[in-house]
């Protein structure tokens, strides 16, 4: 695809300026919004490919926005928050949100989650149907080809980049997969927030897989190490 329209959702001018000025030095197309009710106006007139958005706006709660918009787009969202404590991560992701970064943050991180984004962006795009691309394990099934995850033959309702998470677990199933070689598959990079981003992600989707907060039937963690999907 041709550059991404990114729609940056800011209420601090200083922010908002240094984000959109690293946008356009690096020739993304985009436009920005300092209020919730402008960013709900300019995604749904503009339509965007990607969404930069600050949780702590004057009018509304970011996280309102984000359902919002998942109400009738999947475009990816990145937030960009100084809320750093892991209930608002969750809260964020649960909503829909694909990616958190928190501030401060350095313009090599953001370019490198956009880069990230945008190839997650094409793959899809470029993505061709395969025979028998259906993974399944005991009561869990994912179809690659529909991109779709089910659960006693229930569909899952698994954010983006829950079902990667998920389907890199699968595509190695058995196998112990390192923090760094996951966080390399699922954002293209290996910075130490996203380790801690993996943990929160981990978190939210062992909620939607496990029988029970206690058990671990699908996912098993190695300490200090990584994650590896059991062979049921």
């Amino acid at each position: 695809m041709s550059k991404p329209l990114i729609l940056v959702v800011e209420d601090d001018k200083a922010v908002r300026s240094l984000i959109t000025t690293t946008l356009d030095t690096q020739n993304y197309r985009f436009r920005s919004a300092s209020t919730g009710a402008d960013a709900v106006l300019e995604a749904v007139s503009h339509n965007p490919d990607i969404l930069l958005l600050d949780l702590g706006l004057p009018d509304m709660d970011g996280i309102e926005i984000i359902r919002k918009v998942r109400t009738w787009s999947n475009m990816p969202i990145i937030v960009v928050s100084a809320r750093s404590e892991d209930t608002d991560k969750i809260d964020a992701l649960d909503a829909g949100a694909d990616d958190y970064l928190t501030k401060p943050f350095s313009v090599e991180e953001l370019l490198a989650r956009l880069r990230a984004t945008v190839r997650r962006l094409n793959s899809v795009q470029n993505v061709l149907p395969v025979q028998n691309a259906v993974f399944q394990n005991g009561e869990l099934k994912i179809d690659y080809a529909a991109g779709c995850a089910y659960l006693k033959n229930e569909e899952l309702h698994l954010t983006p980049i829950e079902y990667k998470l998920l389907s890199v677990l699968a595509k190695n199933v058995g196998k112990v997969l390192t923090h760094r070689y996951i966080t390399k598959e699922i954002w293209g990079t290996s910075w130490d927030n996203d380790v801690a981003s993996l943990r929160v992600f981990m978190g939210t989707l062992r909620k939607k897989i496990e029988p029970s907060p206690d058990s671990v039937q699908y996912i098993q963690t190695h300490v200090g190490v990584g994650y590896r999907m059991l062979k049921i």
